[in-house]
Formats: structure tokens, sequence, C-alpha cells
């Protein structure tokens, strides 16, 4: 009997970790063997560089697949054009990366589950993890054989503006916002106002990671590389967000989405039973100037031209003194 139920534990053990969102080293090595689909979702020069090999990759998936000015989802017929033709199909399984902590890897997973993907899983710690480990690496570009795709979106993956303004009168909603802190209280206003929703809980997403401050030390030399950007340990993770109820409906929400998506996917695998991306997040919400903010701070846009057009006409200027003494 001792064994049965240790037999039934180990397997237990095995399907619980096959059903977390965020694999390692070894999960990514035993996919590649097995002809699993990998994403490298960094900008094509870092690709060229050196990748996985067998990785496919068309730019930062949250430039690409993205409006570049409001920042929300192209039209469905693009999408299916650009992962079609990078031969990414949802159908597949497939394994997202890019830098270690990098946020557009969890946004490329919450894409291939809005449409319909069932096994996609990320690489947190990414290709800083694979060569570190002294795995092989490529400079030839890969690609993948381009597929026909008719893509579906998925309920209960994204939120929309008007359900997430709904949901301030839900007791059974929780929201979260994962921008820093400045941002949350309308001191870095990066949108039409400043500001957050309101009752909206701040945890900034890098407080995920062993070391919040890993990307401004690595900014002024004080480490080497991004080792601090890894994933805290599973109950260190769960105590950071013991406030929130893993039962009710979270939506998580940054400044466009990328940010929230990473935070939405360890929630999952934290065993949040019902996590949405607000998708079109400070930006969208900001502008809808009827929904209401808590610390909101209006941003004089007007102002900010004029200021744009005098730094404008400033470099003209420049550009023809530095031309006038080459003429010379």
């Amino acid at each position: 009997m001792k064994k049965f139920l240790l037999m039934v534990a180990l397997v237990l053990a095995a399907s619980a970790a096959m059903a977390q969102s965020i694999v390692d080293l070894d999960y990514v090595r035993q996919a590649a063997s097995r002809g699993a689909l990998l994403w490298d979702v960094r900008d094509a020069g870092a690709y060229a560089k050196g990748h996985i090999p067998g990785a496919v990759n068309f730019g930062d998936p949250a430039a690409t697949l993205r409006n570049e000015y409001t920042e929300d989802y192209l039209p469905i017929a693009d999408i299916e054009k650009a992962l079609g033709a990078a031969g990414i199909d949802p159908a597949r399984e497939i394994v997202v990366y890019g830098d270690r902590g990098l946020p557009s890897a969890y946004f490329a997973l919450v894409t291939l589950r809005y449409f319909g993907a069932t096994n996609a899983r990320v690489f947190h710690d990414g290709i800083d993890a694979w060569r570190a480990a002294k795995q092989p690496v490529s400079t030839k570009p890969d690609k993948a054989k381009p597929v026909a795709l008719k893509l579906v979106p998925q309920p209960g993956v994204i939120v929309e503006s008007k359900a997430v303004v709904a949901a301030l009168k839900r007791s059974d909603v929780q929201i979260l916002d994962v921008r820093s802190a400045k941002e949350y209280r309308g001191e870095d206003i990066r949108a039409i106002r400043g500001g957050h929703v309101p009752g909206a809980v701040n945890v900034p997403f890098e407080q995920n990671w062993v070391d919040p401050e890993t990307r401004a030390k690595l900014k002024s030399g004080t480490v080497k590389n991004s080792a601090g950007m890894a994933l805290k340990p599973r109950d260190q993770l769960a105590a950071l967000y013991a406030t929130l109820d893993p039962a009710k409906e979270t939506y998580v929400y940054c400044q466009s989405g990328g940010r929230a998506a990473q935070t939405a996917v360890v929630l999952g695998d934290l065993g949040f039973k019902n996590v949405r991306v607000y998708d079109s997040a400070w930006l969208g919400y900001s502008s809808w100037l009827s929904a209401p903010a808590d610390d909101e701070v209006w941003r004089n846009f007007g102002a900010l031209l004029t200021a744009l057009k005098v730094l404008e006409n400033q470099y003209g200027e420049l550009l023809e003194a530095q031309a006038a003494r080459k003429a010379k």
C-alpha cells in the first residue's frame, strides 16, 4: 500500500509540474528534443546574435502584433498572417522565451492562449540561463513551415475596459496594478492622465524577481548579469500575493499589457483560478475619460507638444550649424 501511495504521489507531482506554465531549462531541452516549437520573442538583432537552435523569430510580438499607437491587438487577420508566416500554430506544443524576465515572452504566451493554445509555456530564465548552462547557440535564422491559421479568441484570457469598469461594483472581482509605485500614485504619467483604477492593489511586477532592483543595477553596472531577475521561490511568491483571494476573479493590468501578462501567469501557477489580463490596460482605461480613477492627475499634452516642437527646432538648428561647419 505504501508503494502504491508513493506512486500516486509521484504521478500527481509530475502532473502538477506539467501543468505549470513557467518551465525550466530541463523542460526546454526535453521539449525541443520531442519537436516542440521554440519561439524567441526578442528583437531581430538580439536573435541574430544567438538563439536556441531551432527557435523561430519575427521580432518583439508586443510591437509586431499590436497597433503602435494604441498598443491594442492588430486585427485578427493581421495576427493570423504574422503567426502563420512564422509557422507559429497555437495547436502545437510551444515554448516561448526571451531574455530572463522579459515581459514580451509572457505577452506572447497570453496571446497564444487567447487564440486557443492549450500546450504553450514560457521559459522565464530564457537565453540567459541557456547560455549560462553552456548549451548550443545558433546564429543561423531558423524557420518553421508556414501555416494557414483561423484564429478564434477564447473567453477568460483577457478582459475589456467595459468589464473592468463594471467590476468596480462587484465584490467577487479583485484588480491588481503591476506598474511601478510612482505610476500607481500618478507621479509618473505615461498616458492622458495618471493614477490607478479605484480599489486596485499595487504590486509592481519586478517584485516577482529575486532582486526587484536588478534592471537598475544592470544599467548602473552594479551587477554583471540578470540572475536577480529569476523568479522568487514559490513560497515567497505566494506570500507576495497573500492579500489576494485565489478564488476570486482577478484582473491584472499595467501600462499596455506586457508586465501584467507576467504577473497573470505567475498567479495562475500559484493556483489562482480565474486570472485575466486587462490588455488595453492603463492606456485604454485612462483614455476613457468617464472611467473613475484614484490619485488622478491630468497630463497637459498641449504643453508637451509645444516642448517637443521646441526640441525639434533646436535639433534642426544644430544640424544646420554642423552642416555649415563642414562646408567651411
